[in-house]
């Protein structure tokens, strides 16, 4: 099983492997041996660079398979979701492909039966201290610049006591920490019980014996449910983090990707966040080179940026994908100047997390070691997610800890992002 995209998507190649295993098909995710005979690639769709990634791992294991190195190449996910039709007719050395909802399809090639009982039981591929949860599937969103709904369909919350039973068998493997995704967090229960729980579905998650951090990922500001910051304030499980991509800070590009919310709305939404959670660490993504963005337009995010200090920001260049509404507009930026945009943003915001990294040296902070590379074990605080945040260094040629321990540790250096520290 190769993944590609994100932690969503990693989430359903887990749960592909753990139903072909539980048909007793020896299955494995990425493995190093080269000794499989079938190879499945869960692909991403999401943006340009994402899918020809995608097709170009695809064009790969055709070769392989046109050497003689495998018997059998599956594709599923976004990429087979949204382009199936165009993929057969370009790679017919794939022999099946299949969208992001057609697992049991997938599992017949194998003569595999989708087995029910394995709801909320999943194999993992993260280091076993932490894994994603994932709430729920699609989107009722209609951003206009997003083609996720194409690929992954309506919002649909899965129910607090299977999320709960998941929960509970991954801590029974030893996970301790839980990244909580979804397309949209914070639409969560609203299909299923007619109004919004992820407040009740964190509480719930948090009395499960075992689970020390829960983490929230993709978060929408429009319409937040400020109740999780209460919830946040008043739980120690769940970790002081929200990740919550904004996408632009300017109210004419707003109002074209269709983001319901105003830049004066986001602005209170944060101010009320760090008010009820003073230590939060709010990690945003930023989109330029929207259709029609302006010099003066993308200035006031830049300055909305320096404003709001945020601890944590990713920056997109726009990426214009057939079938969203931004389609019909024209693509008016060049590939330099969203380039140029992009390298300004991320100037800002290298700057401001140096600052912000800086004001930490001499502080102790609780961690979780995730693993040990080289000179240094890796370890993350409650304000950092794995792959995309900061990493605390401890010098394994000094200091000993265990991966997957909870440690101590003073802070004596900072970069701008990342910390290195001293176990206590």
């Amino acid at each position: 099983m190769i993944t590609l995209g994100c932690s969503k998507n990693l989430v359903d190649s887990e749960n592909i492997i753990t139903q072909l295993q539980g048909n007793d098909i020896d299955a494995e995710h990425e493995g190093m041996l080269n000794d499989a005979n079938v190879v499945v690639i869960n692909t991403c769709g999401f943006i340009d660079r994402a899918k020809e990634e995608s097709v170009n791992t695809i064009l790969e294991y055709a070769d392989v398979k046109a050497q003689g190195g495998i018997e059998k190449l599956y594709v599923t996910g976004c990429l087979s979701e949204r382009y199936k039709n165009d993929l057969e007719a370009e790679i017919p050395e794939v022999d099946a492909y299949f969208g992001t909802m057609e697992l049991p399809g997938l599992l017949a090639k194998f003569n595999a039966d989708y087995k029910h009982e394995l709801i909320g039981e999943r194999v993992i591929t993260t280091p076993m201290h932490y894994a994603y949860l994932k709430i729920s599937e699609g989107c009722n969103r209609t951003c206009s610049f997003c083609a996720i709904p194409l690929m992954r369909g309506k919002h649909i919350s899965r129910p607090i006591e299977e999320l709960v039973k998941e929960a509970t068998n991954l801590a029974k493997y030893g996970v301790k920490e839980l990244m909580l995704i979804a397309q949209e967090l914070t639409y969560y229960g609203l299909d299923l019980y007619k109004e919004r729980q992820l407040s009740e579905l964190l509480v719930a998650l948090a009395a499960v014996d075992g689970i020390s951090w829960i983490r929230l990922h993709y978060a929408y500001p429009s319409k937040f449910p400020t109740e999780v910051f209460d919830t946040m304030a008043a739980t120690k499980e769940v970790c002081n983090y929200l990740d919550i991509p904004l996408q632009h800070a300017d109210n004419e590009v707003l109002k074209r990707m269709r983001r319901q919310i105003t830049v004066e709305e986001t602005e209170a939404l944060i101010n009320e966040a760090r008010e009820k959670v003073p230590s939060i660490a709010i990690r945003t993504t930023m989109l330029v080179g929207f259709p029609g963005e302006t010099e003066a337009e993308f200035e006031n995010m830049l300055e909305f940026v320096k404003r709001m200090r945020f601890e944590r920001l990713g920056v997109f260049q726009y990426s214009h994908e057939e079938g969203t509404i931004a389609h019909d507009l024209a693509d008016d930026v060049p590939e330099e100047v969203k380039q140029e945009r992009a390298s300004r943003l991320m100037a800002a915001q290298e700057l401001i997390s140096l600052e912000l990294n800086e004001e930490k040296i001499g502080k102790e902070f609780r961690v979780l070691v995730d693993k040990k590379e080289g000179d240094y074990f890796y370890a993350r605080s409650e304000f950092d997610s794995p792959e995309v945040d900061n990493e605390v260094l401890i010098d394994a040629r000094k200091h000993f800890v265990r991966v997957g321990d909870f440690v101590k540790v003073k802070v004596d250096e900072a970069t701008e992002f990342d910390l290195y520290g001293t176990p206590i």
